[in-house]
């Protein structure tokens, strides 16, 4: 079982709205969509079936609306027809721009763990949010694939137009994406500050770079 940690004390706004007591539905409602660090993908499904099952969050019929299936009749009836070809649309629009188009009928457990981090991320832009929360993106990651996401990364945030916070240890791409840096050590806040401002802290390179010792 994985155990759930709740925060003990402060509040989490977005918008000016306190999302702290919010359910994970309502939470990714108010906007906020997250990976995580080991890839947690509906494993047995297809590629395609996984990002489809997210666009699902923005349908607005129910299960006996769903069993209509056809675009004839009264409005309340056909809620299913109609929304359900926009949401195939976003499905195939958010895989191709994934580059997995090609990958949609295969299940998501046999992709390479490059490409199942790009499918996690696309579930997670499938829900249309305004901050994309992504948890240590590049680990286990090759060089290769870790330049290739930092590359991703500021695509998709241009292209969708949100906000992306990551947690990450991999300086090189932090350095190369942020605009502002957040740096913890055992917890406690001890810089932030842009990448330039971050590299150039005697903190920081304390911390985390350990200073030479004396002669």
């Amino acid at each position: 079982l994985t155990k759930v940690y709740q925060p003990t004390r402060g509040t989490i706004l977005l918008d000016g709205v306190d999302t702290h007591s919010m359910s994970t539905m309502q939470v990714n409602k108010a906007g906020i969509a997250r990976t995580f660090q080991n890839i947690r993908l509906f494993k047995s499904e297809t590629v395609y079936n996984n990002v489809l099952t997210a666009c699902h969050a923005m349908a607005d019929y129910n299960i006996f609306q769903s069993l209509w299936r056809f675009k004839a009749g009264p409005k309340w009836l056909t809620k299913y027809a109609h929304p359900e070809e926009e949401l195939r649309a976003r499905t195939e629009e958010l895989l191709k721009l994934m580059g997995i188009w090609q990958y949609k009928d295969m299940v998501a457990v046999n992709l390479p763990y490059g490409q199942q981090r790009r499918l996690e991320i696309a579930r997670a832009l499938a829900t249309d949010p305004k901050l994309l929360l992504l948890d240590e993106p590049a680990a286990g990651m090759n060089p290769q694939e870790t330049q290739e996401l930092t590359s991703f990364i500021g695509q998709i945030r241009t292209d969708f137009g949100l906000t992306v916070f990551l947690i990450e240890h991999h300086m090189d791409l932090v350095m190369d994406i942020s605009d502002r840096i957040y740096v913890l050590d055992f917890g406690k806040l001890i810089a932030q500050g842009t990448p330039e401002e971050i590299q150039n802290n005697n903190r920081v390179i304390d911390a985390y770079l350990g200073v030479a010792e004396d002669a």
